[in-house]
């Protein structure tokens, strides 16, 4: 009876652990046949959700039914917090379900849709932030914004904002008309404002940027830090070139600290997206392919201007952090890492000291000092945040150790932790690939290049370019995205802007003209898809795809740079590449839109600052010219070199600045500005002593 009984019990619980199973399973929406892994964690939600699609919209219509835009990422812990309380419960589904037409957006492949609801979000709420929770009228026009939501709270505005759309709906209607004019009124496009551009003006700008920045941690001022890779490297320049050393100064302190801190993953290379303190020491541990391309690019351009070992590590760290974790076998690069595994924040990252006495036995103590490891954690419950305090240097002096010693001693004890993480469930993988951020991983592993010189970047940069190429461009249009063989979205300009600026990085590293070939067609396409005659700017979106109930013309810099300031940029480096004027006229006019603004907000119009300082000093057009050029091209390209352009290859090639510098068995180093060459040297050092390299 006995046996029975037991043999009973555990058919019963293999049947509900079944069940159970099939429930989760039982649901299937829309989704399903989406590619993205965001939308896809979302298709056995009971809520009968659809991507963004003409389908969704044109139901919303003919059922006269609110629209909940529902948007977010795979990384954003947040976004599984609610969908987990909200999304997964069918008390909550059957609302909304019954009562208004859902969809789900993944930020990353509709930033088209992200921005200008963010927008809405901004101006209803004073904030924003993922998940971003929209509720609009049936033609799209938002009326009620917010972001995460628990279950009781989310159910109230459900039922809230559905009961005033039915009761008053010419409120709803006002609002609506509020909200839209709103938007509009933030994105408007001001007009030229001036294209006479003056020293005095960009120095005060540098100066109001540099006193937002915090001299002891490094990054703008705040209780958290984020990485803003492309801004620092603007300053960098500007400070080298101008001698200004407060400048300078900042932008060291925030490479150390970065490079110290927690937000550096001091096992496993790479850099979560910001930290939760002022200090860089805990983030927040999604990791994201943009943040670490861009940085990439920025230590290896302040490793040239100052060969700092703790440099070279870092870029070395996160190319291999992006190998491992983030390469495809095709050549192109995913997305991001989740910050969560077993539903906990940094669970795979994070250590107890008897975690690291286990394992590291007697070398628990000199590595646990070094990486700031206590009994009581430097983070929640215990647990610790690998982060340095000091250099290997004054670590070992302190501890009277050796430093060599001490340095092979550490090595040993990360990979023996690296293994034991490896054994850790992983956090998911969003394997979506974005051609925008893989043009930035490209620009990245070329500057790596040119500042290390290892081949390997060089290689990988060409082949992820290639995987570009076939996958996501076709002759008259360019995609932004690819999974499981597919590319499905219409790109946007930063996916152009970004493909042409990695394109003009590949040519300065290979000289090979066809690159530069390939970022002319690009212009060309954008051009005639994008850009605004009347406003003389690109458009966020294809002029051929349906418009959202605001037309988008992103130019501040953000994180990332915006499509129009990269672009900008593009074109006044390609004007000089291919002697096009009219690039550089487009690129004046441009920037003539932004001054005003560049003057009063420098660090949100950054690149806008850099184009301002190229308008101002002419960049110097090098062009290396015979058998021995790569040669010539490395050495140079070793160099801290920001005002300068890099052109040539063993022949005279079909660039207007080569023609007739070839000079039989010799290979010469022609140093020009706007056309005008100075007399050839055949060596490096005379071609810098050529240049003003940095100062006033």
């Amino acid at each position: 009876m006995r046996t029975a009984l037991l043999l009973f019990f555990c058919i019963h619980v293999a049947l509900l652990s079944s069940c159970q199973n099939e429930k989760m399973e039982e649901y299937t929406n829309h989704l399903i046949n989406e590619s993205s892994p965001y939308l896809l964690q979302h298709a056995h939600n009971p809520v009968n959700w659809y991507p963004w699609s003409k389908e969704a919209l044109d139901l919303a219509k003919k059922d006269k039914k609110l629209i909940i835009v529902s948007i977010g990422y795979a990384a954003c812990r947040w976004c599984h917090v609610m969908e987990h309380e909200c999304f997964e419960d069918t008390t909550v589904a059957r609302v909304m379900n019954d009562h208004y037409i859902s969809i789900k957006v993944d930020r990353e492949e509709r930033p088209d849709v992200d921005q200008v609801y963010m927008d809405a979000a901004n101006l209803m709420t004073g904030s924003g932030g993922w998940p971003l929770n929209i509720i609009a009228l049936p033609d799209g026009r938002p009326i009620y914004a917010g972001t995460y939501f628990p279950r009781a709270q989310w159910l109230k505005v459900l039922s809230g904002v559905q009961d005033f759309y039915e009761k008053k709906p010419n409120e709803a209607l006002k609002q609506a008309d509020r909200v839209q004019k709103g938007v509009k009124q933030i994105n408007i496009v001001p007009d030229l404002a001036n294209d006479d551009f003056d020293k005095d003006g960009l120095e005060q700008a540098t100066w109001d940027w540099i006193n937002t920045l915090d001299f002891k941690e490094g990054g703008r001022t705040g209780n958290m830090k984020f990485p803003m890779p492309r801004a620092y490297q603007v300053l960098l320049n500007y400070s080298y070139l101008k001698d200004n050393a407060k400048g300078m100064q900042v932008i060291k302190v925030t490479l150390k600290n970065m490079a110290w801190g927690g937000i550096y993953d001091q096992l496993g290379g790479g850099f979560a997206r910001y930290s939760v303190d002022p200090h860089w020491n805990v983030p927040h541990f999604e990791k994201m392919l943009y943040d670490n391309a861009q940085l990439i690019s920025l230590y290896s351009n302040a490793f040239k201007l100052t060969r700092n070992p703790l440099y070279k590590r870092i870029i070395e760290g996160t190319i291999a952090f992006c190998q491992r974790e983030l390469l495809s076998r095709d050549g192109g690069y995913f997305s991001s890492l989740d910050a969560d595994s077993e539903g906990e924040e940094g669970k795979y990252y994070i250590w107890t000291m008897d975690d690291i006495v286990a394992a590291l036995g007697d070398h628990a103590d000199s590595f646990m000092s070094y990486y700031g490891v206590t009994k009581n954690g430097n983070w929640e419950g215990g647990k610790n945040v690998l982060r340095l305090h000091s250099s290997l240097e004054e670590f070992s002096k302190k501890h009277n150790l050796d430093p060599k010693e001490l340095s092979v001693q550490l090595k040993v004890d990360r990979q023996k932790l690296m293994d034991i993480r490896q054994k850790r469930i992983r956090p998911s993988l969003d394997d979506k690939i974005l051609t925008t951020w893989n043009g930035l991983m490209i620009s990245g592993l070329a500057h790596a290049y040119e500042a290390l010189g290892d081949e390997s970047y060089r290689m990988q940069a060409i082949a992820t370019m290639n995987f570009i190429m076939k996958n996501m461009w076709a002759d008259d249009h360019l995609n932004r995205n690819y999974k499981d063989g597919k590319s499905t979205i219409n790109g946007f300009i930063d996916d152009y802007a970004f493909t042409i600026r990695a394109l003009i990085d590949l040519y300065q590293i290979t000289f090979n003209e066809k690159w530069l070939k390939e970022a002319d067609k690009l212009v060309q396409v954008a051009n005639q898809k994008f850009f605004d005659s009347d406003k003389k700017l690109y458009a966020f979106k294809d002029k051929a795809d349906s418009q959202l109930y605001v037309a988008k013309y992103v130019v501040e810099d953000n994180v990332i740079p915006s499509g129009n300031s990269t672009m900008a940029l593009n074109l006044f480096d390609l004007g000089h590449f291919l002697y096009k004027e009219d690039y550089i006229d487009r690129a004046r006019n441009m920037l003539g839109i932004n001054t005003t603004k560049l003057k009063q907000y420098a660090s949100y119009y950054y690149n806008w600052y850099e184009l301002y300082d190229k308008f101002i000093n002419e960049p110097y057009e090098v062009a290396i010219v015979g058998p021995d050029a790569d040669a010539l091209r490395k050495k140079l390209s070793t160099r801290f070199l920001p005002n300068v352009i890099l052109l040539g290859g063993m022949s005279e090639g079909n660039l207007s600045l080569l023609e007739n510098r070839l000079v039989k068995g010799k290979t010469m180093i022609y140093v020009c500005v706007n056309k005008v060459c100075k007399l050839p040297v055949e060596d490096v050092t005379a071609a810098l002593a050529q240049m003003k390299t940095g100062g006033e």
